[in-house]
């Protein structure tokens, strides 16, 4: 790789994570406040939880952004773990839409998205409008990055050096230490999945190989809320646990299935030919497979937490009991 296809490379890359920031804080400012009314009111049911869960992160655009949101709501007492964890497991279905979104085949229309994104946000007056400039304006933007980093990383898919790195990920473990490291850094499970998606596209890496990394990035997108966590109360950090512990569960599952069965080569074969389509379909059985999953042992996830961090007088009593005896 030149050096201009790689300043290209991180100049696309500026773009998508800017395109992302822009449409998130768009989406915030057009339905903020009421997303946050809507997940204190609907969150009794677990199933209805999920759905806010889902509902809210597929508006906001961040899983993480519902999360730090859910975490912040246990630590004030409006919302309780059990609560949580319904809206957690929503959240990780709603973080699919990005990666479908991306996967749509509209690179040739991004200019014009954002140039009309900016057009409303110039000229309207109107602050909801304007938000809502800002969202298609993202948009545009985002699909641009895109569009740069596949056509600078192209050069990549000829290089023998690049692809012998990229199959070493075809290894599970490989793959889902890098996802997480990679997502953990840059604290964005959608953006690190767009960027997975745009290297399959440009042929840098092999969807098989993809999957694992993509595993990864469900465990990596839990830093952002554990740092939320940081100073809060036991509850609030036992919101975490369930997230990870959920992340870490999934991607378990998911590995010994695509290990020991044809499920990667099945969820290929509903997109052939589109490797970004391919990750988007992954992510989102991922997910929802996930959530399925554990949808009935979400009490006891709730309940592991809380023995892993007990409370702090219950862990003073045991260690006081053991120094007895």
């Amino acid at each position: 790789m030149e050096y201009k296809d790689f300043f290209a490379l991180l100049g696309g890359l500026a773009l998508f994570l800017y395109g992302m920031h822009q449409m998130s804080g768009g989406l915030n400012q057009a339905a903020g406040d009421r997303m946050k009314q809507f997940l204190e009111r609907l969150t009794q049911n677990r199933f209805l939880g999920v759905a806010v869960g889902t509902v809210v992160t597929a508006i906001i655009q961040s899983s993480s952004a519902t999360t730090v949101m859910v975490v912040g709501f246990v630590n004030s007492g409006m919302m309780t773990l059990r609560q949580a964890v319904w809206v957690i497991m929503g959240a990780n279905i709603g973080t699919t839409i990005t990666g479908q979104l991306i996967a749509l085949d509209i690179g040739e229309a991004a200019p014009l998205i954002a140039f009309l994104g900016v057009a409303v946000v110039v000229f309207s007056r109107k602050e909801k409008v304007s938000s809502v400039g800002e969202i298609v304006a993202g948009l545009g933007i985002l699909f641009l990055g895109m569009e740069m980093m596949s056509a600078a990383m192209q050069p990549l898919s000829e290089s023998e050096a690049f692809l012998a790195a990229m199959t070493r990920f075809e290894h599970p473990l490989s793959g889902i230490l890098a996802g997480t490291v990679f997502t953990a850094a840059i604290q964005s499970s959608s953006a690190s999945v767009g960027i997975l998606q745009t290297l399959a596209e440009s042929g840098a890496i092999s969807f098989a190989g993809a999957v694992y990394v993509l595993f990864g990035q469900n465990i990596g997108t839990c830093i952002t809320a554990i740092l939320a966590s940081i100073g809060t109360s036991r509850n609030a950090k036992r919101t975490t646990i369930v997230h990870l512990v959920f992340n870490i569960i999934g991607t378990a599952v998911f590995t010994g299935l695509c290990m020991l069965t044809p499920f990667t080569a099945w969820v290929g074969g509903l997109t052939p030919g589109r490797p970004a389509a391919q990750i988007a379909n992954m992510h989102t059985f991922f997910n929802i497979g996930t959530t399925l999953l554990l949808l009935p042992a979400g009490n006891l996830l709730a309940g592991m937490a809380e023995r892993i961090l007990p409370d702090e007088k219950r862990g003073t009593k045991r260690l006081a009991e053991i120094n007895i005896h």
